[in-house]
């Protein structure tokens, strides 16, 4: 029985120990440094930590740093004062093996102040700042809201989010959603993995900014889905002002749309479920179905490879021009279905001009007038117009 609470005794006072020894690891100071005006703050943080900073008045700059983890003892946070401005280090003591630390800064600024980060991992938060922010983290998010000035920031990996900013420059990371709204300035958001989307972003001349590789539209308004992205999937649900999206490898498919809706995708399907307006959409590699709703307007479907369906109001007002070219060495089995006449013919010889030798299935007619042009075609595949309600 002694032997049995004894032993239970020994185990509380080595959970306490270790309590005491975790708590010990962990630490906090706060320090205050006055800076001048075109004077920098200065992150480098070959330890890591992730960086909060808020534009809060005042001549001085607050630092507060919280330090723990299990090899917190192994880190040490150091600050240089020079002409430069203020320099923040994060390092390691020692280099016998991998470090397990958890590092926080927080940071009150005047609302005027430069910045210039090298971190080694961690994310960053800018707040109500004006000035230039420049450099690099090997790995965290960059949020950026009610900030003023220039910047030139890259992450190696994870999301960045921009709102309310007036702002030139470029935003950059290397795998992460990237999100840019109600911003003034002349600023590029890229993303080498995820999707980039601009929502009420002007330029300094007064146009709607686009992401790369889409927009160009006069009809692009601040309110416009637009959407790029390096490869993925790309789906949205309802653009009342139009779409305009890019992928360089995956599925786009979008619900409901009004005015218009550009799509391409360098390989994957494209599906419109309903768009009341203009649609052009291209696939380098995949099937489109599209169904034109309301008045309409221009259509204009293109597949390097893959079957094209495409629904339309019965009593739209259209003028048709379908097209399927197929190669020597494929089935040469495919059809042109239509719900409106059209005059149909096939080419007898083959066309040596375009890479492989291909002929050509072709359908023309009108409907309704001809208002709308609709052209249609594909390469290797199935056509099908059909007539909606």
């Amino acid at each position: 029985m002694y032997r049995n609470a004894f032993r239970a005794l020994a185990i509380v006072a080595a959970l306490l120990l270790v309590g005491a020894l975790g708590a010990a690891a962990e630490r906090s100071e706060t320090r205050s440094f006055s800076i001048s005006s075109g004077q920098a703050l200065i992150l480098d943080l070959e330890a890591g930590g992730s960086v909060k900073i808020t534009g809060s008045g005042g001549s001085e700059i607050s630092v507060t740093y919280r330090l723990g983890g299990k090899d917190g003892d192994k880190c040490r946070v150091e600050f240089e004062e020079s002409g430069e401005g203020l320099k923040v280090i994060s390092r390691y003591v020692g280099r016998n093996g991998s470090y397990s630390t958890d590092i926080d800064f927080e940071i009150q600024t005047p609302r005027w102040i430069d910045l210039e980060l090298d971190s080694m991992g961690g994310g960053l938060e800018l707040t109500g700042v004006e000035g230039t922010f420049s450099g690099k983290t090997m790995g965290g998010q960059l949020i950026l809201h009610d900030v003023r000035g220039e910047a030139k920031l890259t992450t190696m990996g994870g999301k960045i989010r921009l709102t309310d900013s007036e702002l030139d420059g470029s935003l950059k990371t290397m795998g992460g959603e990237v999100l840019f709204e109600n911003v003034v300035g002349d600023v590029k958001g890229s993303s080498m993995g995820g999707n980039v989307r601009y929502k009420n972003v002007q330029r300094r001349d007064g146009g709607i900014a686009s992401p790369a590789r889409v927009g160009g539209s006069d009809e692009v308004t601040e309110e416009t889905v637009q959407i790029s992205t390096m490869g993925g999937a790309i789906r949205i649900d309802e653009a009342p002002e139009g779409a305009s999206l890019h992928t360089m490898g995956g599925d786009i498919r979008v619900t409901d749309a009004s005015r218009f809706v550009s799509a391409k995708t360098m390989g994957g399907d494209i599906v419109i479920d309903a768009v009341d307006g203009w649609v052009k959409a291209t696939t380098m590699g995949g099937n489109l179905d599209v169904t034109v709703v309301g008045t309409g307007g221009e259509v204009e479907l293109q597949s390097m490879s893959g079957d094209i369906t495409l629904i339309v109001p019965r009593g739209l007002s259209m003028e048709l021009d379908l097209e399927i070219a197929y190669t020597r060495n494929s089935s040469k089995d495919y059809r042109i279905v239509s719900d409106f006449d059209v005059q149909q013919s096939e080419t007898g010889e083959w066309d040596y001009d375009h890479g492989s030798p291909r002929r050509y299935i072709r359908a023309t007619g009108s409907s309704g007038g001809g208002q709308h042009r609709v052209r249609v075609k594909t390469i290797n595949g199935n056509i099908h117009v059909k007539a909606g309600s």
